[in-house]
């Protein structure tokens, strides 16, 4: 587990699927890991099969004997609609799709409540052709109104709510995210600090320092400038030991997550070799300060949580 001062580092299921589930939570903790980015999908703790509240009942045991702790994310491609990837989302024009997409929202705070989780991520989607995607546009007003009833339930189960810009959604950079959260109240960040280096606006460890107090969920996987293309540390483009010191520097103690979904036949080497990348590059970050006095406090693991 992570040296005393030093962040705390999570791997993302979907980067796991060609394991079981409990085959995958016992190579994480053999690695050394803090915790898991659970996917919940059709591979790893499917929402919809039968019995969801015994299985989560008894993989919270489960982490609880590894010393995981978790945050759930929702990124499944193909869970809600098997025929179009990530559809539908809270942008879909069709507002029963919509609604679907809503109602899986909050059954992963459900997922994540139980679990005793740090938090529930989620995003925007791409809105459809011909869409009205500008600020107040139909698709914006969509997102707004399902965002605020994903952090209002969340909320209510005790979960943090955290949103993550995805690059060609309609919130794709953490310009867009300031927007959004200015119109819903209590929305935290989930910065995947490797799309940073796709959308070019601010380097990751700027947007580590600028966004500090709003950071609810945080990944740092490796990408090559200007492609959106998930890698392993060291594989792109990523100043890892900056990143990580500005994570240091700013306070946060959240997961550090590596969503690398499309590694999954080389899991069992890379699982171990990333958190000692990792591990090497934080003893080579930086050392810094940064004035995060002004605001919220950075997000924390909340008390109780695994």
């Amino acid at each position: 587990m992570s040296a005393a001062g030093g962040l705390r580092y999570a791997y993302n299921t979907n980067g796991m699927t060609s394991h079981r589930l409990t085959d995958a939570l016992a190579l994480l903790a053999d690695s050394g890991y803090d915790g898991v980015a659970l996917t919940v999908d059709v591979a790893h703790h499917d929402p919809f099969a039968p019995g969801l509240a015994a299985r989560t009942a008894a993989l919270a045991r489960r982490l609880d004997r590894l010393g995981l702790a978790v945050t759930v994310e929702t990124g499944a491609r193909f869970l809600l609609d098997p025929r179009r990837k990530h559809e539908p989302t809270l942008v879909t024009a069709d507002p029963a799709g919509r609604a679907r997409r809503l109602a899986f929202l909050r059954l992963c705070a459900d997922i994540a409540a139980d679990l005793g989780g740090e938090a529930v991520s989620f995003w925007a989607g791409v809105p459809a052709p011909g869409t009205d995607a500008s600020p107040g546009g139909v698709a914006w007003r969509h997102l707004v109104e399902g965002t605020r009833a994903v952090v209002e339930y969340a909320a209510g189960r005790g979960v943090t709510a955290a949103f993550e810009p995805e690059p060609g959604m309609l919130v794709q950079d953490c310009a867009d995210w300031r927007r959004l959260a200015a119109e819903v109240p209590g929305l935290r960040l989930a910065l995947d600090t490797g799309h940073c280096l796709v959308t070019g606006a601010l380097s990751p460890p700027d947007a580590v320092r600028a966004r500090a107090r709003d950071l609810g969920a945080v990944a740092v996987e490796d990408m090559p400038r200007g492609r959106h293309e998930h890698r392993a540390p060291g594989e792109g483009d990523m100043d890892l030991p900056a990143v990580l010191g500005a994570l240091r520097a700013v306070g946060y103690t959240g997961l550090v997550s590596l969503e690398l979904s499309r590694d999954a036949h080389r899991a069992d080497t890379l699982v171990p070799a990333a958190l000692a990348a990792l591990r090497r590059a934080e003893a080579r970050a930086p050392a810094e300060t940064v004035d995060t006095s002004a605001g919220a406090a950075p997000a924390a693991a909340p008390e109780g949580a695994r």
